[in-house]
């Protein structure tokens, strides 16, 4: 049998893979994925002692920058100095950083020593992804991506509660510390995963792409820096947003120039190019978009406008968090044994589109009670997306290129979702500014703020509200069931219908 990425000839059974390959990545992969999770719930207890309010979301927002810079750089490395080994130190650096954060004495000293955790958490990510395709032949790789997902899914899901925990018992420093022995862990396992030699066969001296760096991080980020402006729905960052926006695609544009020049290039633009690879991280992009925007809106929906208590929310979207690891491993069993990939979104993806179309029409006259069986739907067939995405992408790149595969589809969610948050908060805002303007800006604080933003407001006015942002929110929906449909004509048309 022919060897795929380094695989032996006589490949492993799947139960041999599992328990080699597994523990390896999944822990490295769940630090980096419940750390954008479990940090967001002890903000309040970082502004209240560190001061500077204004300057929190600086917390959230420079370890997105650094880890979607850095996830390009450690694909592009890993393929040419090894994966394994760049897996250990981005580990290192990751720990080194969690505990800078817990000792930092002020806000901005937490931001760098953020940056330096992102640096970190992105290559967590990416090389995970890129070890599987290393050690994984492509017909069981979506069987693997599938369990990949159910640990991204379930730390996204377990990383509130925890940090709400650990923050009211330990305080704000052990959502950091936290990271110490589960990175001893995660370097001890990584050192487990077995050796191969650089598939890109390194000769001479290597030429890293700076320039190209330099404008990546040029491009990114004034590009999410923009999204986080636009995002706070006042009218008055909207001058600061169209500036960043044009510094962006000015770095884009150059940076675009840059890649298809130069020898070794940070983005292989030919290999991005290719159509199976950029419809597929298109179809990435929109299923981070619309699974974000789930996830980040319908809390405030089902307690603004449906009246649920906090406890209750967290209950009626259980569904909607656990039941897409399922979806996910359905599915990556179903490709392990059939071979075919994109046929699973190709019909999974609309599916979910016309739920959350029938969530936008019907929402308001169905029953709390019913909304969780909607969820669960919208949920399993999203996992029919999630392990197809980076099993096609890794296939077609081929065993030379897996980190700069794994890297694109990390940087394509890490969009999607930036992206996607960004156009449905301004969708409601618009929405409810066509109608109320102070409506719309009542609902910006509640996006700040929570639904205490109402406190104090008349019971008449409460409810007049409620109404308009019930209505606000059909229009909001709708753009997110769109990029499920998106997503689903993406997904009919990757040229790479099967896989091994």
């Amino acid at each position: 049998m022919a060897s795929f990425a380094g695989v032996p000839a006589t490949v492993p059974s799947s139960r041999t893979l599992f328990l080699a390959v597994f523990p390896s990545v999944m822990l490295p992969m769940f630090l980096a994925a419940i750390d954008q999770t479990i940090v967001a719930t002890a903000l309040p207890a970082i502004a209240a002692e560190l001061g500077q309010v204004e300057r929190v979301s600086w917390v959230v927002v420079s370890y997105l920058m650094a880890a979607t810079i850095a996830a390009p750089v450690y694909g592009r490395l890993g393929d040419l100095l090894g994966r394994r080994r760049l897996l250990s130190v981005a580990i290192v650096l990751f720990v080194a950083a969690s505990v800078l954060c817990a000792m930092a004495p002020t806000m901005p000293l937490l931001v760098a020593a953020r940056v330096l955790q992102g640096l970190g958490g992105g290559g967590l990510m990416t090389l995970s992804q890129a070890l599987v395709g290393e050690a994984v032949p492509p017909r069981e790789r979506g069987r693997f991506q599938g369990y990949l997902a159910s640990v991204f899914v379930c730390s996204s899901t377990f990383g509130p509660v925890a940090g709400g925990w650990l923050t009211q018992h330990f305080g704000w420093t052990s959502v950091f510390l936290v990271n110490l022995p589960l990175g001893l862990v995660a370097l001890l396992l990584a050192l487990r995963l077995p050796r191969h030699p650089p598939a890109g066969g390194l000769r001479g001296r290597l030429r890293f792409d700076f320039l190209g760096l330099g404008l990546f991080a040029g491009f990114i980020a004034p590009a999410l820096l923009a999204l986080e402006q636009a995002r706070r729905l006042d009218p008055a960052t909207l001058p600061m947003a169209a500036v960043l926006g044009a510094v962006a695609v000015a770095s884009l544009l150059l940076l675009l120039r840059q890649e298809r020049r130069v020898r070794m290039p940070l983005l292989p633009v030919k290999l991005l190019a290719q159509p199976a690879i950029w419809r597929t991280d298109a179809m990435a992009a929109c299923v981070g978009a619309q699974l974000v925007s789930l996830i980040t809106f319908l809390p405030i929906y089902l307690q603004v406008a449906r009246g649920a208590g906090p406890g209750q929310v967290g209950v009626l979207l259980l569904p909607l968090t656990m039941l897409i690891a399922v979806g996910s491993m359905f599915t990556g069993s179903m490709i392990a044994r059939t071979g075919r990939g994109a046929i699973f979104p190709s019909i999974g993806l609309p599916v979910v589109a016309v739920l959350i179309t029938v969530l936008a029409l019907l929402a308001p006259d169905m029953g709390m009670h019913q909304l969780p069986f909607l969820f669960a739907g919208i949920a399993m067939f999203t996992g029919s997306a999630m392990p197809v995405v980076q099993t096609t992408v890794q296939f077609v790149a081929g065993p030379r290129q897996l980190g700069a595969a794994a890297a694109s589809v990390q940087f394509s969610r890490s969009i999607g979702a930036a992206v996607g948050t960004a156009l449905v908060g301004a969708v409601l805002f618009a929405t409810l500014a066509a109608t109320d303007p102070a409506a719309a800006s009542l609902f910006g604080a509640i996006v700040e703020t929570g639904p205490r933003a109402l406190a104090g407001l008349p019971a008449e006015r409460v409810a007049v509200v409620q109404a308009e942002i019930a209505h606000a929110f059909r229009a909001a929906f709708l753009v997110i069931a769109s990029f499920a449909a998106i997503g689903g004509v993406l997904a009919w048309t990757i040229p790479a219908r099967r896989i091994g």
